[in-house]
């Protein structure tokens, strides 16, 4: 199958999500239960990568602030930016695509070789809707609720790094956190994780719902989820980046 053949059959496989939907009222049980698994089961792992690179963040910048004529309270205004503008977005989305990319695939991949999915379709129900549109919506609901703590998480590790390191001061990271903030990078960011959320639900979803074969393909396929969903995510950073900032 060729390149423009892949985006019509994805193109495709969106527009066949949002049409002869089932009624609205099926759809809250499934958000929820699509919401749990996404989200909450995702917060461990989002809570460690996000609190050490915070961490990390602050010590590499420390030891390369070595000019005299720095404050040292840029220590925590670049932290603020890197955490807000690139780490807790596009990192944690790359972790995600691991996680609820493979997860995502897997699952749909099982339903589709099990024959679930054509029972579903025999029964004149929309598969597409009724399976991939729940996990879509809970995608990108949930995972812009991740990196809003990705952000948090990662700047108090850099704040752990200046209360018990030596490096800096809490008030010199503190007054770098609020030197020059601007509004518009939270936005920013939330825009950006919105559209990887929705970039991970639906290219994972997509390569699971046409998988075929056996397990060995279910594995490919989540392979193959996992690496388009990375690779979607810092193309559209690089356009975003251009188009907003």
């Amino acid at each position: 199958m060729n390149f423009i053949e892949n985006w019509g059959k994805y193109f495709l496989f969106l527009y066949n999500m949002v049409r002869n939907k089932e009624p609205l009222r099926v759809y809250p049980p499934l958000i929820i239960d699509e919401m749990v698994k996404i989200g909450t089961n995702s917060l461990v792992i989002v809570a460690i990568v996000s609190s050490f690179i915070g961490a990390v963040t602050a010590i590499q910048t420390a030891d390369n602030l070595v000019s005299p004529l720095v404050p040292l309270s840029v220590i925590g205004t670049i932290c603020r930016d890197m955490n807000l503008l690139e780490l807790a977005p596009t990192f944690t989305c790359v972790v995600l695509a691991g996680k609820v990319g493979s997860n995502l695939a897997g699952e749909i991949g099982s339903m589709r070789i099990t024959e679930q999915i054509d029972a579903i379709d025999v029964m004149g129900i929309n598969s597409t809707s009724f399976l991939i549109l729940p996990k879509m919506v809970a995608a990108c609901i949930m995972i812009p609720v991740l990196c809003i703590l990705s952000a948090f998480l990662g700047l108090m590790g850099g704040y752990l790094v200046a209360l018990l390191g030596d490096v800096m001061t809490p008030n010199d990271y503190v007054n770098g956190l609020r030197n020059g903030f601007r509004v518009f990078n939270v936005y920013f960011a939330l825009i950006k994780s919105v559209v990887f959320a929705f970039l991970i639900a639906s290219i994972a979803s997509y390569k699971g719902y046409y998988t075929y074969g056996g397990a060995l393909e279910i594995g490919q396929a989540s392979t193959k989820a996992v690496t388009n969903a990375v690779i979607g995510i810092l193309v559209a950073d690089l356009v975003l980046a251009q188009v907003l900032i």
